[in-house]
């Protein structure tokens, strides 16, 4: 499956839903927040939320600071 994560081009052999490319990416514990074609998904959605071919998405990871 091929899809555009924060800009870049990425290629994934085994792929369908939001939580599988949080977790191949290294997000899975950690605080972000994940868009798919512009619309916003919630953690609670990961894992039925289902990733198309070409799909464009964004991970913001969320910072602390003061």
């Amino acid at each position: 499956m091929n899809l555009v994560v924060n800009g870049e081009k990425l290629e994934f052999a085994e792929l369908s839903t939001a939580f599988n490319l949080v977790d191949k990416l290294g997000y899975r514990d950690q605080r972000i927040a994940l868009e798919v074609n512009e619309k916003i998904i919630p953690k609670s959605s990961y894992k039925e939320y289902r990733l198309s071919e070409g799909d464009k998405v964004e991970i913001i990871k969320a910072v602390g600071g003061g």
